[in-house]
């Protein structure tokens, strides 16, 4: 399996993919071993995440290049990444054990009754490309600190990522198998997962990624009566009411539609705006998307960097295409640079989105932004709400009052106020309708990945 440089689609190395006979071998290692990290108590396991987390901040700069190598990440915003993952491995050490505590009933008829939450097993890992570190942290870091070990099956793209974080755990004194990369070329996925979730040394999956792939993984995981979580795609809306303060809103929301080069399901893609600000603020956001410097993802003051892969900007090229065609207007950008060989596309702002065009009815995987005029409050509720995706929201406005209103009626697993989407570790994250269901991050992380099980002790055997 070959990675290949987004920038300029050199390749950056070669790996030999997992056999079937090393495949069935990360199994049994991963059960063995999961059965001796459950028996370690919580300070030990806090301390390996700690460790962990040292071993990140030791080695920033080369884990920030190699992901920018492999996805084109800016290196300052792949930097972060590497810091945001220290963090969440952090956050589980030190409320871990708090989070894991034996949770005491004294309503019951029993002398003494509670509820332990136990490790499952082997956590199946399926994770992107788009932030390939922090993808795979963020439902690790629980994970491991409840007791569990993981296979993880990262996007072939970035490969060198998923063995790196290998590379990190070992070096942090986690036993070899408590985290495995399993390097499967693209060919043998859809066998290999389904091999993987009806293991019965398999005892959950998580995956994050796109609807089609999420829909295949959780049938085979009903038909195995398997837990799963999942974490899909989103359509975000980005609600700007006519009393916003409209500079620093715009400056927000360039910020957060084209972070990543706009790949990120948590990034606002329709940005619905009542009427008598709608000039302005598009104004605004126009001006700011075309003062972002697009380029080499190296340099530390690029702003965009390419897409992913090819197939991933054409595709992407393709939706903003079909809304063009479809009436929606290019304000800015609207095709990839000309001076640039990689998978660029310059920052796309599109006015006049209505239905029926991609960048109103589809996930934007890339640097456009929506523009939607609405007449009120009601309509932007409704616009909000049109779209199968129910991941994040946020309602920008003066009045707390009514923004919050606004967010009671728009469904969505996360509702920011005057504030961008982001997936942080001290709160919940993860969506509803076509966004998937299950929660990372958080008390409710920890808890994702363990048997609450119930406890009912009786002092004596009572006489019938």
């Amino acid at each position: 399996m070959t990675t290949l440089n987004p920038s300029n689609g050199q390749a950056l190395h070669t790996y030999p993919v997992t056999t079937r006979s090393e495949l069935s071998a990360a199994l049994h290692t991963a059960a063995t071993i999961q059965r001796e990290w459950s028996r370690t108590d919580l300070a030990h396991r806090a301390q390996a995440l700690r460790n962990k987390a040292a071993q990140l901040s030791q080695n920033r700069d080369r884990l920030a290049l190699l992901v920018t190598r492999e996805m084109g990440k800016p290196i300052r915003e792949a930097l972060a990444e590497v810091d945001k993952c220290a963090a969440v491995l952090d956050y589980y050490a030190e409320r871990g054990e708090r989070f894991l505590a034996d949770e005491i009933n004294d309503d019951t008829d029993a002398d003494h009754s509670w509820v332990s939450f136990d490790p499952l097993g082997v956590i199946l890992g399926i994770m992107p490309w788009n932030y390939p570190l922090w993808q795979v942290f963020r439902f690790a870091a629980p994970a491991l600190m409840a007791g569990n070990a993981v296979l993880l099956k990262h996007a072939a793209n970035t490969t060198g990522c998923a063995l790196a974080i290998q590379r990190v755990l070992i070096d942090a004194g986690l036993p070899p198998g408590v985290l495995t990369a399993l390097v499967i070329a693209e060919d043998d996925v859809p066998s290999a997962t389904a091999q993987l979730v009806a293991d019965p040394r398999i005892a959950a999956v998580t995956l994050t990624g796109s609807e089609r792939a999420g829909s295949a993984v959780a049938a085979i995981a009903g038909r195995e009566i398997k837990k799963c979580l999942l974490e899909l795609g989103g359509s975000d809306p980005f609600i700007v009411l006519a009393d916003a303060d409209l500079e620093r809103v715009a400056a927000h929301a360039v910020r957060a539609r084209f972070l990543n080069a706009g790949q990120s399901c948590i990034s606002p893609k329709r940005f619905i705006v009542e009427q008598p600000v709608a000039t302005q603020f598009t104004r605004l956001v126009v001006e700011a998307a075309e003062r972002l410097k697009t380029g080499d993802p190296e340099k530390p003051d690029t702003d965009i960097g390419p897409l992913a892969r090819r197939d991933l900007r054409d595709a992407f090229a393709r939706q903003v295409r079909s809304s063009v065609e479809a009436g929606a207007v290019v304000l800015a950008g609207g095709c990839a640079p000309s001076d640039c060989a990689g998978n660029y596309y310059l920052p796309t702002v599109l006015g006049g989105v209505r239905p029926g065009m991609p960048a109103y009815d589809e996930e934007m995987f890339g640097p456009a932004a929506s523009i939607i005029t609405v007449n009120d409050v009601d309509h932007a509720v409704a616009i909000a709400n049109d779209t199968p995706y129910g991941l994040g929201a946020s309602v920008w406005s003066s009045d707390l009052s009514i923004a919050r209103s606004v967010g009671q009626q728009i469904t969505s697993g996360a509702c920011f106020v005057n504030a961008v989407v982001t997936s942080d570790p001290r709160v919940p994250f993860g969506g509803t309708k076509r966004s998937g269901y299950g929660r990372e991050l958080g008390r409710a992380g920890i808890r994702e990945f363990v048997n609450a099980r119930t406890w009912w002790v009786m002092d004596t055997a009572r006489e019938l």
